[in-house]
């Protein structure tokens, strides 16, 4: 049921047909649209103006209702897609704000302690997996760390016990001047083992920090082995090991630091080449590298040793000890600390009854022979 249309007052302005286009004017409560318009009927000269009027307070009201709604029900939607948000956002950093735990609770009796993989999420894992083997690197340099530190207490703790034994015997009683001399002499050869130690660890200390500086010059390679073997076929000579050389290379270098790697080599392959064998080393180059190979026959180096020999004071039998005072097994360490500096590589085969060790250093153009 409809009601009764009632009289509507239009304004002035919706009477005409200037205003023929749709408007809306609102009287008390009520909301009206119309449309004003001219129309021609037969048999009259001048056209009628026809206004159209519709009364929308309903719909604007319901429109309006429906709008209030809108915005009650996004803000709703907003807070439940923030709480789902929350939701997944702290299910997914789970796995974040366990490696954040274990991160804090790292020391250096935690360095074992690993993420296990099975509850991350595929996008994380890689991030867990290179996490735990940053705490696999930690914990290996750690270790290193307190070997290295226990070894210089036991190899520095051999002088010093000397020292004390030899100055508290001679001091026990009077003695004549001879006695005190041998005394000196004997500390002398312990200060001066004392004193070669401390400079290799100072020398392996600044290549660890990358504070070792070096010439960069053309070298011979065999001029440097030439001059070597004059001094070391005199210590060869006395256990009757042969040495020979082969070939020739060139490459840019620090002449004193490569003469001091081969030179541990050479004698790192002395102490161990058996009477009466031959101690043979090989130059080969080509258009990239230079590789110098020195070979000795003798005992042959399990295959789990061989990447181990180049640790500081490693030893493939802990039981043997080596035979010079001199030595403190620092050699190796040192000789690869000065090929990775002159952007090289060294490494170690042993097999029938053979060890060879090759040094790769990058090469400066061909020698003629």
């Amino acid at each position: 049921h409809c009601p009764e249309p009632r009289p509507i007052n239009v304004p002035q302005q919706f009477r005409t047909t200037s205003n023929s286009n749709v408007w809306e004017w609102q009287e008390q409560e009520q909301m009206f649209r119309g449309m004003t318009a001219e129309a021609m009927v037969t048999g009259q000269e001048k056209p009628f103006t026809v206004i159209l009027i519709f009364d929308v307070t309903q719909h604007m009201s319901f429109f309006a209702t429906l709008q209030r709604w809108f915005w009650i029900g996004l803000v709703i939607s907003a807070l439940v897609s923030a709480g789902l948000g929350w939701m997944v956002a702290s299910s997914g950093m789970r796995p974040i704000r366990q490696v954040t735990r274990v991160a804090a609770s790292m020391s250096a009796k935690s360095l074992k302690e690993r993420i296990p993989l099975a509850p991350v999420p595929k996008e994380l894992q890689q991030l867990v997996s290179s996490f735990n083997a940053m705490l696999s690197r930690l914990d290996d340099a750690f270790v290193r760390l307190s070997n290295f530190s226990a070894d210089i207490a036991h190899e520095l703790r051999t002088p010093v016990s000397n020292l004390m034994t030899h100055t508290e015997v001679v001091l026990s009683r009077k003695r004549d001047i001879e006695d005190y001399e041998d005394n000196l002499y004997s500390n002398l050869d312990d200060l001066k083992r004392m004193a070669r130690m401390i400079d290799d660890m100072l020398f392996l200390a600044k290549s660890d920090n990358g504070l070792m500086t070096h010439e960069d010059k053309p070298i011979d390679l065999l001029e440097v082995v030439e001059k070597l073997l004059e001094y070391y076929r005199l210590l060869a000579d006395e256990r009757g090991i042969s040495l020979t050389v082969s070939g020739r290379g060139r490459v840019r270098g620090d002449v004193l630091m490569l003469h001091r790697a081969i030179s541990n080599l050479l004698s790192n392959a002395l102490r161990y080449t058996p009477e009466g064998q031959t101690i043979s080393m090989d130059i080969r180059q080509d258009l990239k590298k230079a590789i110098v190979t020195v070979e000795n026959p003798g005992e042959t180096i399990a295959p789990e040793h061989l990447e181990k020999l180049f640790d500081r004071f490693y030893r493939a039998d802990p039981a043997r000890r080596e035979g010079s005072p001199s030595n403190a097994g620092l050699g190796l360490a040192i000789t690869r600390s000065i090929i990775e500096a002159h952007e090289g590589r060294i490494w170690c085969t042993s097999s029938n009854g053979k060890t060879a060790f090759h040094m790769e250093l990058p090469s400066s153009g061909l020698v003629r022979a």
